[in-house]
């Protein structure tokens, strides 16, 4: 008899269907259970898992012979995602499951050899692709409901044992949907009170750079000695953004599913991500990629912060490989079999010293760096990869007057509150365009149709790129800056002000 259920394989955040036939032979001499359809090992073992739940959960599993073909045949299966689809199929096979129940229905989870279903990764990606093929319900593990349920119009069964699934199929205890009522969906940010803006002290002209970055998505460059702040004010930036909307929360979570960084107590991403990987991460580890492509650090940041402090100190191999992702905000990996696409539009603060003794430029005290060493230091970060930074700050020592002053500086929720206006400007403006979040999206063909400038500002912008030899990049970037200050300042068009302040953020040399 042959019995067809279907189940979910993941490439990259995207699910794929997978068609697990399930044929049973009570004639067959040998007792036999083969699958087929490239099985790695996770897959090729849940034979045995599927044996032994079947068992001890109290049904049968005829010792005859058992065909499992996973379709298509073509599509490498990994990880323990099909053990509750092949296990469905085989007590459906041998008539302990009507067939009826099967239909319209996607089947996922990991068998204990006692019968419960457990965790998977990438159960969001799944359900999201049952939706989009016309799917009505999808079963997956408890603790997985949650996740599942982000998805819209779709019914969510949280299944605990395989026993419990038997008995809800045939009407016996049906097992309610999981009710999306009880996500998290309005839960507030929970941002880190000690690290808020009112506490740093001086630094106010770094402030309006990250709050011009943070009003309109763009990437940072800070530079100054050893002690000034760079760190602290970057762990600070998160808590001036704005709040995700449910669009972003979901392709956040999303990418968090299938790495398999979510949890029973926070099944949601409800706060941008802030990412800080060390300088020895590799480029698999920044970007993304593996024997198997999984998000890299560029990605866990989509829609967030990627942080890297000591810039300088990652390898040049690596930083490179961050050219494409801030400029078409995705990450392609390429394989034999298969060519990947992750999302990566992130906000980058990098951070380093001006030299390796920290000191260069630095009036308190001295230089001990020859020239040779300020120039090899400095030149890790190249041209093209610098062109694509929009804010390039220097970030000096903070006076001891300052220090010692009691009195609190603005809060970072002021600031977030102009982030969000700024940010709802936007909103409006590329309402009309689903990719688009903020000027940071804006791209090269649309610059002339969100980027209006008064003659004035037009003058002084044509002024400023000649003597500053600006590239075209340079100066797309400088208009969508100008953009994101005046939003700031409620202007409908870009005015001298504006273009003046932004060009102060283009580097005229190398730090």
């Amino acid at each position: 008899m042959l019995a067809i259920v279907h189940a979910c394989a993941v490439l990259g955040i995207e699910g794929v269907l997978v068609e697990v036939q399930v044929d049973f032979n009570p004639r067959a001499g040998i007792p036999s259970f083969t699958i087929v359809g490239l099985p790695d090992s996770a897959v090729r073992e849940s034979r045995e898992r599927v044996k032994a739940a079947i068992k001890n959960s109290g049904l049968q599993f005829p010792m005859k012979s058992y065909v499992v073909n996973l379709s298509p045949a073509d599509l490498p299966k990994h990880s323990t995602a099909y053990d509750l689809a092949i296990a469905v199929g085989a007590l459906a096979a041998t008539d302990q499951i009507p067939l009826t129940a099967l239909e319209n229905a996607l089947f996922v989870g990991e068998l204990s050899l006692d019968g419960r279903v457990r965790h998977v990764q990438g159960t969001m990606a799944m359900a999201y692709a049952a939706r989009q093929n016309g799917y009505d319900t999808v079963y997956v593990a408890a603790e997985d409901a949650a996740q599942a349920a982000f998805v819209e119009e779709i019914a969510v069964i949280p299944v605990a044992t395989l026993g419990q699934l038997v008995e809800h199929l045939y009407g016996l205890a049906p097992i309610p949907p999981y009710q999306r009522d009880a996500l998290p969906l309005d839960a507030p940010p929970n941002y880190d009170d000690r690290v808020d803006f009112a506490n740093i002290k001086g630094q106010h002209h770094v402030k309006r750079t990250l709050e011009i970055a943070a009003a309109g998505g763009h990437n940072v460059r800070m530079v100054g000695p050893p002690g000034a702040g760079k760190s602290l004010l970057a762990h600070a930036f998160p808590a001036i953004l704005p709040p995700l909307t449910f669009t972003e929360a979901f392709e956040v979570t999303r990418i968090y599913s299938v790495s398999d960084m979510l949890s029973a107590e926070q099944p949601l991403i409800t706060q941008r991500p802030f990412q800080s990987p060390h300088h020895t991460i590799s480029s698999a580890g920044l970007i993304g990629g593996g024997s198997i492509p999984r998000p890299g650090a560029v990605s866990l940041s989509h829609r967030g912060v990627l942080f890297l402090d000591e810039i300088n100190e990652f390898p040049t191999r690596v930083l490179e490989l961050l050219r494409q992702p801030i400029e078409d905000k995705t990450v392609t990996i390429s394989r034999a079999r298969q060519t990947l696409t992750f999302p990566a539009n992130f906000m980058l603060i990098a951070a380093h010293n001006p030299c390796p003794c920290g000191n260069y430029g630095d009036t308190a005290r001295a230089c001990t760096c020859t020239p040779n060493m300020i120039k090899r230091y400095q030149s890790k970060l190249s041209e093209p990869l610098l062109d694509r930074i929009d804010i390039h700050v220097e970030v000096p020592r903070v006076e001891y007057d300052k220090l010692m002053d009691d009195s609190l500086a603005e809060p970072s929720a002021a600031v977030r509150e102009r982030v969000i206006r700024a940010r709802q400007v936007q909103t409006q403006r590329f309402a009309d365009d689903p990719h688009m979040f903020a000027n940071g999206d804006i791209t090269a063909g649309d610059i002339q149709r969100f980027c209006a400038t008064t003659p004035d500002a037009k003058q002084v912008l044509e002024l400023s790129v000649r003597r500053m030899q600006l590239s075209a990049r340079s100066y797309h970037r400088v208009l969508k800056l100008s953009r994101t200050i005046a939003d700031l300042a409620a202007c409908q068009q870009i005015e001298v002000p504006h273009v003046s302040e932004a060009l102060q953020y283009r580097p005229t040399q190398q730090l």
